[in-house]
């Protein structure tokens, strides 16, 4: 009886670390233009583009601000849109739903489809990972069309194809600048530590991420933008808060440290000055001294 008693408590202990481990992510918002009008709001402290880094007022890019040019659709170069980092595409493909369809997928002339719409229709889970706040950036919209599905890698050569703006798309592969891979690395660590189910990245794409996460650290909009995004989202991002976490600690050391040098510079100044008055005549030197009422 003991025994069984342990059992079930041992079993309840592990279906609670299970459902708690696998319930994370997204947890509020179902609906992807919800999400584009939220980062909206967020992002009017910090009107630039992800990609290319320019300046950008309500959804219209300021390409002079960044030096981009337009390859070839300058209408949808002319306009923000919201990009999946982690493409949609990547997580969705594992969901029944985009391969097979549904019975309830069907159009108004009663021809079955499947892929994207059909997912989001049918799916709740996938309708929150595409909402999901920390996997989405402003982006010019010709780079997002163009960039599409292709996953991260490094490319040899330096072509420049938007002007001044730092990335190559080449053989349905993207690199991004030097300066972002770490947001991409940890947005791509997030997601699948959050959606294992849907997401696991192969060895190579796990080296790349690691990598870049490395090299480039979080900065201070980063760990922001991720404090705004908890309070709508209801779940915190718990790659970015380690990491955050980590940078605030060593900068609170650093200044511990700045502080103790210069104190310890303004005593020496101190010390030094005293030796000094001490060597001068006059200079107070006790009870009894012939120097005492000069």
């Amino acid at each position: 009886m003991v025994f069984i008693k342990l059992f079930i408590s041992i079993f309840s202990i592990i279906q609670f670390s299970s459902t708690s481990f696998s319930d994370t992510g997204n947890r509020s918002i179902h609906n992807f233009s919800i999400s584009k009008k939220i980062l909206s709001k967020i992002h009017e402290e910090h009107p630039i583009t992800f990609y290319c880094q320019c300046r950008y007022d309500v959804k219209k890019p300021n390409w002079k601000s960044c030096g981009y040019i337009p390859k070839k659709d300058k209408k949808r170069a002319s306009r923000i849109e919201w990009e999946h980092i982690l493409p949609a595409s990547h997580f969705g493909v594992n969901f029944n739903t985009w391969k097979k369809g549904h019975p309830k997928c069907k159009n108004k002339k009663g021809k079955n489809y499947k892929g994207r719409k059909c997912t989001e229709k049918i799916n709740i889970k996938y309708r929150k990972m595409q909402a999901d706040l920390y996997n989405l950036q402003p982006v010019i919209g010709e780079v997002n069309g163009l960039r599409s599905n292709y996953q991260i890698a490094l490319i040899k050569g330096e072509k420049r194809d938007f002007g001044e703006c730092d990335i190559e798309i080449k053989n349905k592969k993207f690199e991004p600048s030097e300066n972002i891979r770490g947001d991409i690395a940890r947005t791509y660590m997030y997601m699948e530590i959050n959606y294992p189910k849907y997401i696991q990245f192969n060895e190579n794409i796990k080296k790349l991420i690691t990598k870049w996460d490395e090299i480039d650290p979080v900065d201070k909009w980063e760990c922001e933008r991720s404090k705004k995004i908890e309070k709508y989202q209801g779940n915190f991002n718990n790659i970015l808060k380690e990491r955050c976490n980590k940078k605030l600690n060593d900068k609170l050391k650093f200044n511990k440290k700045e502080s103790f040098v210069q104190n310890k510079e303004e005593l020496d100044k101190v010390l030094k000055k005293n030796i000094k008055l001490n060597n001068n005549k006059g200079f107070f030197k006790g009870k009894g001294s012939k120097d005492a009422l000069k």
